[in-house]
C-alpha cells in the first residue's frame, strides 16, 4: 500500500469514528465469532434515530467522491429507506473555487492553444463552481455566447483512489456484518463507479446533448443547448450560454408572458416522451435543471446522467403504467413478474394485500395524480426484498419531480389523462406487423446462421459422442434403456405437434431442434447399450 492511500485510509478510518460507524463497518472474524455477555449491550447503530444525520455529516467531511455517493444513494430509498435517502438528499456539493490561471492552464492543454486565440473574451469570475468542476462565461471567436464547464485539476485520481478504498470497506462490511449484507454494499460500489465516472467525462455528456437534442428537433416547445465540438474535451465542455427564467421563479410569477398551463402540459409530454418514446431520460430533472425561454420554451440543463431504456423494457414499463393506472394489481402482480423484478416465489396473496391497501389510500377519489404513490410504491418493493434496477428508481423520482413541477404550474392538470394515452401507444406499438416484420427480418439473418451450422454441430456432436468426450447432465436418469427410449418418444411427439414460431424448410424451428435432441440421443442409446 503506497504513503497516499495509507494516509487517506487513515483520514477515512479517522471519520468512521467520529461518527460512530466503525462499529458497523469494523467487525472482523474474532469480533463475530466472540459472543456478546449479557451485561454488554449489542451495537445497534443502524437503528438510532440521529444515523441519517451523522452519515450526511460524515460524507460531506470526506469531500467529493463520498459526497456523490451520498447523493446516489438519495435517489434508491429502495435501498436505503426513506429516512437516510430524504436526509442525504440535503448534502452539498460545494467548494472553493479555483483560479482563473488553473483554469486557463486547463483549457489551453485540453484545447491545445491559446486562450486569447480560441476566444474571444473569458469571463476571469466563475459563474457557478462545485467539487468536480466550475463553470465560465466566454464568447467564441465567431460571436457565439457560450458557457464553458472545467473539470478541476486531479479530481479524476482522488476519485479513483477513494473509489478503492471505499470497495474494500464494502466489501469487509459485507463479509462480517449481517445487517449490511442485504443492503449488497459492493453491487453498489459498482454501481456508484460507473456512474460518477461517466459524470467526469465530459464527453458523455456532450454525447447526450447530441442525442436528446435530435430526440426533440421537431418539437419547438423543447430547447436543449447547442454543443462545440471543437471546444470539448472529456474535461472541456462549451455550450451554448442560455439566458432565461429559472423554472421555480415561473412558479410564483404573475407575468403574462408566462402561459403556466401551456408550460405544465408541455413539459410533462416531454418528459413521458423521453421515458416511453425515446427510452433516454434526463435522470435528474429538478427546478435547477429547466429553464424557461422566450416564448414558452422549455429548456433542459445538466444532461450528465440520462437513463436509458432498451425497447422491450420500455414496451413492458408501459403496460406497468397502463395496469397501474387502471388498478388492475393482478395484471401489475404479473406484469412485474415477467420483467424479473419480482421473484415468483413471492407471497403474492400479501403482496396483493398490501398493493390493495396502498391503491384505496391514492385511488379512493378519483386521482389525476400521483401524490406520493409512486414512493410508497418504492417503498413497498423494499418491504418485499426487491432491489429494483437503478433505471426504474431514476425513472419514478424523475417522474415525481416533473410531476411536482407541472402541479406547480398548473394546480388542475390532469397527469394520468396524459400518461395513459402515451403508454397505451407504445404497448400497442407491440402488437404492429411493420414492428413484427421488422424484427423477424433481424431474427431470419439469425435462423440463417443457425440453420447453416447445424449440419457443422452435428458432425462434431456425434464426433464427440464416439469419442467419449461429450458429457450430458439430466436431472432424469438416462443409465438404463428405457429412460432413453422414453426421452427419444417424448421428443419426437412433442417436436411433431409443435404447430408455432419461425419455419425452416416448411418446419418449426422448435420442431427441428427437438429431432436433433432426439437423434443425438439415440446414438448415445446405441452406443451406451447396442455397441458396448
Amino acid at each position: 500500500m503506497d504513503k497516499e492511500t495509507k494516509e487517506r485510509l487513515g483520514e477515512i478510518r479517522a471519520a468512521l469514528k467520529k461518527y460512530g460507524f466503525d462499529k458497523i463497518l469494523g467487525q472482523s472474524a474474532k469480533n463475530k465469532l466472540k459472543p456478546i455477555k449479557n451485561d454488554e449491550p449489542e451495537d445497534n447503530l443502524l437503528l438510532e434515530d440521529d444515523v441519517p444525520v451523522k452519515l450526511r455529516l460524515m460524507l460531506q467531511e470526506l469531500g467529493t467522491t463520498f459526497i456523490k455517493l451520498g447523493q446516489l444513494l438519495s435517489t434508491r430509498p429502495d435501498v436505503v429507506g426513506d429516512d437516510i435517502a430524504n436526509e442525504l438528499a440535503n448534502l452539498q456539493d460545494d467548494n472553493p473555487a479555483i483560479s482563473y490561471e488553473e483554469v486557463k492552464s486547463i483549457v489551453e492543454r485540453e484545447l491545445n492553444g491559446n486562450i486569447d486565440e480560441l476566444f474571444e473574451s473569458f469571463s476571469h469570475e466563475e459563474l457557478a463552481t462545485a467539487s468536480i468542476g466550475q463553470v465560465h462565461e466566454a464568447k467564441l471567436i465567431t460571436g457565439e455566447r457560450v458557457a464553458i464547464k472545467i473539470q478541476k485539476e486531479g479530481i479524476t485520481d482522488k476519485i479513483d483512489l477513494d473509489l478503492k478504498i471505499m470497495k474494500f470497506i464494502a466489501n469487509r462490511a459485507d463479509k462480517w456484518n449481517s445487517d449490511l449484507k442485504k443492503l449488497n454494499l459492493p453491487g453498489i460500489m459498482e454501481e456508484f463507479d460507473r456512474t460518477i465516472h461517466k459524470e467526469i467525462d465530459y464527453n458523455n455528456e456532450f454525447m447526450n446533448m447530441q442525442r436528446i437534442e435530435l430526440n426533440f428537433t421537431d418539437n419547438p416547445a423543447i430547447h436543449i443547448p447547442e454543443s462545440y465540438p471543437k471546444y470539448c474535451t472529456s474535461r472541456v465542455l462549451t455550450m451554448e450560454f442560455i439566458d432565461g427564467a429559472k423554472l421555480s421563479d415561473v412558479y410564483e410569477s404573475d407575468s403574462e408572458e408566462f402561459d403556466k398551463k401551456l408550460l405544465a402540459k408541455n413539459l410533462l409530454d416531454s418528459y413521458l416522451q423521453q421515458l416511453f418514446i425515446d427510452g433516454f431520460f434526463h435522470g435528474d430533472p429538478h427546478p435547477g435543471n429547466i429553464m424557461i425561454l422566450e416564448n414558452n420554451v422549455i429548456c433542459y440543463l445538466d444532461l450528465g446522467m440520462m437513463g436509458i431504456f432498451d425497447e422491450d423494457f420500455k414496451r413492458n414499463l408501459s403496460e406497468v403504467m397502463i395496469l397501474f393506472v387502471d388498478q388492475d394489481i393482478d395484471g401489475l402482480i404479473n406484469q412485474l413478474m415477467y420483467m424479473d423484478i419480482l421473484d415468483y416465489d413471492v407471497d403474492t396473496r400479501t403482496l396483493k394485500r398490501d398493493l390493495t391497501d396502498l391503491f384505496g389510500r391514492y385511488f379512493g377519489v378519483e386521482l389525476n395524480r400521483f401524490n406520493g404513490v409512486l414512493e410508497e410504491l418504492l417503498s413497498l418493493m423494499q418491504d418485499y426484498g426487491v432491489i429494483l434496477p437503478n433505471e426504474v428508481v431514476t425513472m419514478a423520482r424523475g417522474l415525481s419531480m416533473i410531476e411536482a413541477a407541472a402541479q406547480n404550474l398548473d394546480p388542475e392538470i390532469d397527469v394520468f389523462a396524459l400518461i395513459k394515452p402515451v403508454a397505451k401507444q407504445i404497448a400497442r406499438e407491440r402488437l404492429n406487423p411493420k414492428k413484427y416484420l421488422k424484427s423477424k427480418k433481424s431474427n431470419l439473418i439469425l435462423y440463417e446462421h443457425m440453420i447453416r451450422g447445424l449440419p457443422k454441430l452435428l458432425t462434431r456432436t456425434i464426433h464427440k459422442i464416439e469419442e467419449n468426450e461429450l458429457q450430458f447432465r439430466l436431472e432424469v436418469d438416462i443409465t438404463d434403456k428405457v429412460s432413453i427410449i422414453a426421452l427419444v418418444s417424448a421428443l419426437i411427439i412433442g417436436s411433431s405437434v409443435v404447430s408455432f414460431g419461425p419455419m425452416v424448410y416448411d418446419m418449426p424451428l422448435i420442431s427441428l431442434i427437438g429431432y436433433l435432441i432426439a437423434i443425438i440421443l439415440s446414438i448415445i442409446g446405441i452406443k451406451k447399450f447396442v455397441l458396448k
